[in-house]
């Protein structure tokens, strides 16, 4: 009995020995806290599709699993622990007819798993996976390279077996104030945006002369032409010019602290956009929600906050100003033309000229949206059959840029030719021409029929891509894949044509997905740096499309730092090319007016496609020194290079260049040749 019963008593114990410390256990991937992790849109949904209806693969529905989009990424922590992972994967029944993905599975930077491309209406596939010793486990729904922007993904029944600590994700870094590159701007005057300005002849004039500097400030112009004026108090140039040629004046502005000349060439021939459009629009942040007193707001705050001082003078209302047809909202609906023809706005725009107008009064310039299709993507009324009633509509408004984006246009196109892509923007471009008002023309077409090869002939600046807000992350943000593909097009861009990668989402924007309410950007402040950085080397259009109520001091730091800007505004017109893109560094190099180089240094992460390059499996890293050969970009001997984001010289050069770049940010140099 006593052999029994110690041998009974040492079973027990180590029964419970098991039990506490090596019995397998299991957690769903629904279970976790899932909030901080990286999807193309937003928060994974728990137990419903991403568009918030039951889970469904191939018609049959599921009560437990993720609801996501492509491309997105989940990392855990198994740490080592983990027995087997299982799941069940597919399309949301949701999805468009187009849609296709591939789920991938990764530990520890391999590819453990991959489902193939699947599509809409197949079955799911199952995985059952042996994960011992695996530290971190990747989930990934990559695009099926369909261009199509409504993936709907589910992970089903998503399980880990595990013994030990329970498994986790790995959340996003908690985001903290960077540091201020941009110096404050002196108390002494400073004139600052472009040297170059197109107008046609007899258009309207206006121009509010951007200048930072200690309140009060007068200002002056040298060799004006007689028929425009100036008002010295506002620093606001008016009129018109008939005479085609080029008139060079300066820019003068004086407070108690000094005086400040700018060179300014006012060119009356038929190319507008001689540099880069800058401003704001409404999209990512007031989606259907925009307001005739929203966009006074933002035209109030465009120059209280300083940015006009900068430069930015575009505040453009972009979709969801016109009426909707059959809308629930007694705001939006309506009959979407008057008897005439005319197209009618909604409840929200009373008074479309009288808007514009206040927006003049500033020296600023409106801007306005509508798709050559019968709707609008958010479904409002758009322009088809009616496009030279249009043009003639917005020019007695008093707008000065229309974005034309494609929208429902795809839906009567009958071909998807070169010559079918561009048909609508000849189309209204050549209304445009024949007004007696200047309207900068953006075609918004996501670079369809290589916009990039033509679209200059028949408008202003062309997207090149898909819509930014929407653009998943990998290890870099949503901004830099767009960025990158965007730069491919460099040749292309010139004074009055200007590749366009979509506008600069920092400060508090809005889910494009789900049209919702603003959120802090999720972006570091490195960053956010990096973002100007390249729109600003690539001549990019600068168009803020934040929450202009809540503009914060980091925000207008990156937004306003004149020296950048001045790389972005330059006279000659180039886009930055890429010199490297490897080694986890990015070089970007432009050519600039006065011989000089601007150069981009950025310290970057991953390659996609490559499926283990969309997650970051180690925490950030620390700054690291890139360096640029100056024969590599041109110049031989010496040089002087500038730290253009911290304005200050960092000294002379010989061959070559090395700097500290942090993780994720940029630095940004102009090198001159040492005379």
């Amino acid at each position: 009995m006593k052999t029994f019963s110690n041998c009974l008593a040492t079973f027990l114990v180590l029964l419970l020995l098991t039990s506490c410390t090596g019995s397998k256990k299991m957690i769903f991937l629904d279970e976790m806290d899932l909030t901080g992790m990286k999807t193309g849109w937003g928060t994974p949904q728990i137990n419903k599709s991403f568009k918030s209806t039951p889970l469904s693969i191939g018609n049959q529905i599921y009560s437990r699993g993720v609801g996501t989009v492509a491309t997105s990424t989940f990392l855990i922590n198994v740490n080592g622990i983990g027995k087997s992972f299982h799941t069940k994967v597919g399309l949301d029944d949701s999805s468009n007819e187009e849609g296709s993905v591939i789920f991938y599975i990764l530990g520890d930077k391999k590819i453990l798993w991959e489902s193939g491309l699947m599509r809409k209406g197949d079955s799911v596939k199952v995985a059952d996976l042996d994960i011992r010793e695996i530290s971190k486990i990747g989930l990934l729904v990559a695009d099926g390279n369909d261009g199509n922007s409504r993936d709907y993904a589910n992970w089903i029944e998503t399980r880990i077996e595990y013994s030990g600590v329970v498994p986790s994700p790995v959340l996003a870094s908690i985001i903290e104030e960077g540091e201020l590159l941009t110096p404050a701007a002196p108390a002494e005057p400073r004139v600052n945006g472009p040297k170059i300005y197109g107008m046609r002849p007899g258009a309207p004039f206006l121009y509010r002369i951007p200048a930072t500097g200690e309140r009060p400030m007068s200002f002056d112009v040298k060799e004006l032409p007689g028929s425009l004026k100036l008002n010295k108090e506002t620093g606001i140039i008016s009129g018109t010019v008939s005479k085609p040629g080029r008139y060079n004046v300066e820019l003068v502005a004086k407070n108690s602290k000094g005086e400040s000349v700018r060179p300014f060439t006012i060119v009356v021939g038929n190319t507008l956009a001689l540099t880069p459009p800058m401003g704001w629009n409404s999209w990512y942040i007031h989606y259907n929600r925009i307001s005739d007193s929203l966009m006074r707001l933002s035209a109030d705050v465009m120059i209280s906050s300083g940015m006009a001082d900068y430069g930015y003078q575009y505040v453009n209302i972009d979709d969801c100003w016109m009426r909707k047809e059959n809308s629930d909202e007694p705001d939006l609906g309506g009959p979407l033309r008057d008897k005439n023809g005319i197209i009618l706005t909604n409840k929200r725009f009373p008074d479309m000229k009288g808007m514009t107008s206040y927006i003049h009064e500033k020296g600023l310039k409106a801007g306005l949206y509508i798709s050559p299709g019968p709707t609008t993507c958010a479904g409002f009324a758009g322009s088809l059959g009616h496009e030279k009633q249009d043009a003639e509509t917005f020019a007695s408004w008093g707008y000065d840029f229309l974005k034309y984006d494609w929208c429902s246009y795809g839906s009567v196109v009958k071909g998807r030719t070169v010559e079918d892509f561009k048909a609508p923007y000849k189309l209204m471009w050549s209304e445009l021409q024949k007004l007696d008002r200047d309207i900068v023309f953006n075609l918004c077409q996501y670079g369809m029929g290589e916009s990039w090869k033509w679209a200059g002939e028949t408008g202003n600046s062309w997207r090149t891509t898909g819509d930014l807000g929407l653009e998943s992350s990998s290890t870099m943000p949503g901004f830099f894949n767009i960025g990158i593909s965007n730069a491919q097009h460099n040749e292309y861009a010139r004074p009055g044509a200007w590749n366009d990668p979509d506008y600069l989402l920092i400060g508090w924007v809005g889910s494009a997905n789900s049209m919702g309410e603003g959120k802090k950007t999720a972006l570091t402040p490195d960053e956010q740096y990096t973002y100007m950085s390249m729109w600003s080397l690539m001549a990019s259009p600068l168009i803020f499309s934040g929450d202009m109520a809540k503009l914060d001091k980091f925000t207008l730091n990156v937004l306003c730092n004149n020296e950048v800007i001045d790389i972005n505004q330059d006279v000659l017109g180039r886009q930055a090319k890429i010199l490297k893109y490897a080694d986890n560094e990015l070089i970007m190099v432009k050519d600039l007016e006065d011989g000089s180089k601007a150069v981009g240094l950025f310290y970057v992460s991953g390659n996609p496609p490559v499926p283990a390059d969309y997650f970051e499996w180690e925490p950030q890293m620390l700054p690291k020194k890139i360096k640029i050969s100056l024969k590599d970009i041109g110049i031989d001997g010496k040089a002087n290079v500038r730290d253009v984001w911290r304005q200050k010289s960092i000294g002379s050069f010989e061959n070559t260049i090395e700097i500290n770049v942090p993780w994720h940010g940029a630095a940004v140099v102009k090198i001159s040749k040492e005379q």
